[in-house]
């Protein structure tokens, strides 16, 4: 921090006697109050943090350049993936394509349709006149096996929750049909375009919905036209409030295939009913959580599935439902070096994702699993797409990386070749940046890959600031994709680093397993390790280094900056989950339990005590300057984690860098989140770490 700066005047967060007794260990909870989100006491913190953190940001002279440059640079057409849906008759009469685009600044992206790829794109569903502040989003689709309807939710204020309506594709009219109170489903036709499937929770109370937990999700079928109160009850398990249930229809329209879930736990069951019997009674193939079953098609009675049982890299096996004892199944694809992240079937051949060292690497089989090609792809980078049904002979991916924005591409199935179809132009040449993958050790001796951006010709003389982010958790993988606020910062200078932890999916099941429970301090370790590697190596120093993440990654964030604040020049977690002593008492929290443990376990509280951000904050410790962001109606992981740390690490702080929280209002966990607020967010990020890290603009 310039020492020209006055140390900043908080808001006071009046403490309260709040203590619980974790099995014998008396633990202060004196934020407690902040867990109401709506109260009063709580409105008038949220208010008076926000004046003194848009204070600060406000000031900061190269704030606007920043935004100025962010909005010219995000102004471009941003493309999904197509896809395709409807009968394929001899006149293609009902055969639709369907895509998403993004003019540039538009808040939401537009869902257009269209007959051939040569036709004008009609709109279809525009979210942008579903709210005048771009806060009401699309949140999922699915569209009639005709191509004559789409099932959509919408999703307001960034919150979980989800309404579903049908729209007439042709006429861009709504019917009547209105589902309420669904959270965590998607929406599955069956092949008469009559209906769909879905899950959802009981209504719950219209004053702490944001809060509460969810418990007892249940299977639905919706019949066209029918209120939803005459919705089907498909199944429920009364004695076990934590399952939850994906329903999908086979392409063949034959089954459906019921997905089990419990909280984060990759390990899931599956069971299924036959369609074309309206008296079949749902049966259990897999009633054991032991592994994760991914379907991917069926012949008749054979089912595909993709799986990482004795497999923690994934393999496909195929079990014949008719003969269906564990004993009989047969495996199709073994497990290989790399990662299988997951599996299609087009043109009559499997399609596979894998992850080779975290970046994208697909390859083709036939249905016996004997190896054809792989695909060629345009470099080091993210792969997406490859959708489709089973004898379709052409796709499309997008490709992606630290440089290149997300391009779209058409993938002949038959010939194996790629063609662009939508190539976006952003202003800036790609050129005059470069990536490298480097492997670290961590703490342990672990071999840890990490990806490295930046301008090239920066000189290794430990002062470029650097922006060190990870995730680390739930067995999600960090792979390279393009990112317009990240290219504000390296043009800057900045240096991006992006290290994949264990914890995550990058090299299987075994390595998420080693960042999980009592295991999680490997991932504190992990990216505590990239930080000393990054300094080492000259990139950068304390004073010019800057942490960063989002949810699970805020926590690893908190967990870092409390365990190292010598570490660090700045710290910037964001909806993270903070207080791991109570985590899992609010909306989908408790789905947690599986990954982090819970500290109603007195086996597992000793680990979770030890790291919990929230209950580590050192009093007179000096600090990294810090941004804490949140959403006052983020419904994931609720903004108390983020408002009790604030107001811990405010108080104990003894340093005279910044420590702020930006609370963002009529928002919720990211998702859906309008280009204007992402935006000003990244704009007030950026000019925090120019103030903090002292970067010359």
């Amino acid at each position: 921090m310039p020492p020209s700066e006055k140390p900043l005047t908080y808001p006071s967060s009046h403490k309260s006697n709040q203590v619980d007794d974790y099995h014998g260990t008396l633990v202060a909870d004196p934020y407690r109050w902040l867990e109401n989100p709506d109260s009063e006491e709580t409105r008038t913190w949220i208010e008076a943090q926000n004046q003194v953190t848009f204070g600060y940001l406000g000031e900061i002279p190269a704030r606007e350049k920043i935004k100025q440059r962010l909005t010219k640079l995000w102004d471009y057409e941003k493309y999904g993936i197509p896809f395709k849906e409807g009968e394929s008759l001899q006149d293609g009469s009902t055969e639709r394509y369907f895509y998403f685009k993004n003019d540039g600044l538009q808040n939401q992206s537009v869902l257009y349709t269209l007959k051939t790829l040569d036709d004008e794109p009609k709109v279809l569903l525009d979210p942008n006149k579903l709210s005048e502040d771009g806060t009401v989003a699309l949140s999922g689709l699915s569209i009639s096996e005709d191509g004559r309807l789409l099932a959509y939710g919408l999703s307001s204020s960034g919150s979980d929750w989800q309404e579903w309506k049908v729209r007439d594709v042709e006429t861009g009219e709504d019917l009547q049909d209105h589902l309420k109170w669904i959270k965590f489903s998607g929406a599955s036709w069956t092949d008469d375009n009559q209906g769909f499937f879905y899950s959802r929770y009981d209504e719950p109370n219209e004053k702490t919905q944001l809060e509460d937990v969810n418990y007892y999700q249940k299977l639905y079928y919706h019949q066209l036209g029918k209120p939803q109160s005459e919705d089907v009850l498909i199944y429920q398990r009364p004695d076990q409030k934590e399952w939850g249930f994906s329903g999908g229809v086979t392409e063949d329209g034959r089954y459906l295939i019921i997905a089990i879930w419990m909280g984060t736990d990759s390990k899931n069951l599956v069971f299924y009913k036959d369609l074309t019997n309206p008296n079949a009674e749902v049966v259990e193939l897999i009633n054991q959580f032991e592994a994760d079953y991914s379907f991917i098609d069926n012949d008749d009675s054979v089912f595909y599935f993709r799986t990482d049982l004795n497999a923690p890299r994934g393999r496909v096996i195929v079990i014949d439902t008719k003969n269906s004892a564990p004993e009989n199944w047969q495996e199709l694809i073994p497990q290989s070096a790399e990662t299988l992240e997951s599996v299609g079937i087009l043109n009559n051949q499997f399609v596979v994702d894998y992850l080779k060292d975290a970046h994208s690497q697909i390859k083709i089989f036939d249905l016996k699993g004997a190896f054809i090609r792989e695909v060629e792809l345009p470099g080091l980078g993210s792969a997406g797409g490859f959708g489709g049904k089973r004898y379709d002979t052409e796709t499309f991916y997008s490709f992606t990386s630290f440089t290149i924005p997300g391009t779209i591409y058409r993938y002949n199935l038959v010939t194996g070749e790629s063609e662009v179809f939508r190539q976006p132009q952003v202003d800036f040449n790609p050129d005059d940046y470069e990536t490298k993958q480097v492997f670290y050790q961590s703490k342990d001796g672990t071999r840890i890959p990490m990806f490295i951006t930046h301008k090239k010709g920066i000189k290794l003389d430990g002062n470029n600031p650097t922006y060190l982010y990870a995730y680390g958790g739930f067995n999600a993988s960090m792979t390279p994709g393009f990112s317009v606020s990240l290219l504000v910062w390296m043009e800057m200078g900045g240096v991006y680093a992006m290290p994949n932890l264990r914890g995550g999916g990058e090299y299987g099941e075994e390595w998420h397993q080693a960042g999980m429970k009592d295991k999680k301090q490997n991932v504190f370790d992990d990216f505590i390790g990239a930080a000393e590697w990054l300094i080492a190596n000259k990139y950068t120093k304390t004073e010019k280094l800057a942490i960063a993440g989002g949810s699970n990654g805020g926590l690893l964030v908190g967990a870092c900056m409390t365990q190292r604040p010598d570490l660090f020049g700045a710290a910037l977690p964001a909806v993270g989950v903070m207080d791991m002593l109570r985590f899992h008492k609010f909306t989908i929290g408790w789905a947690w339990t599986s990954e982090y443990g819970s500290a109603d376990n007195p086996e597992e509280f000793p680990a979770l005590y030890a790291y919990s951000p929230l209950q580590n904050i050192k009093p007179d410790t000096a600090y990294p300057a810090t941004l804490i962001t949140t959403a006052d109606h983020d419904d994931r992981v609720v903004p108390a984690h983020s408002f009790k740390f604030a107001a811990a690490l405010q108080e104990a702080h003894a340093g005279d860098a910044p420590v702020l929280i930006r609370i963002e209002t009529k928002a919720g966990h990211g998702a859906g989140k309008p280009t204007a607020k992402i935006i000003e967010e990244a704009a007030d990020k950026w000019a925090f770490l120019v103030r903090t890290l002292n970067v010359e603009v």
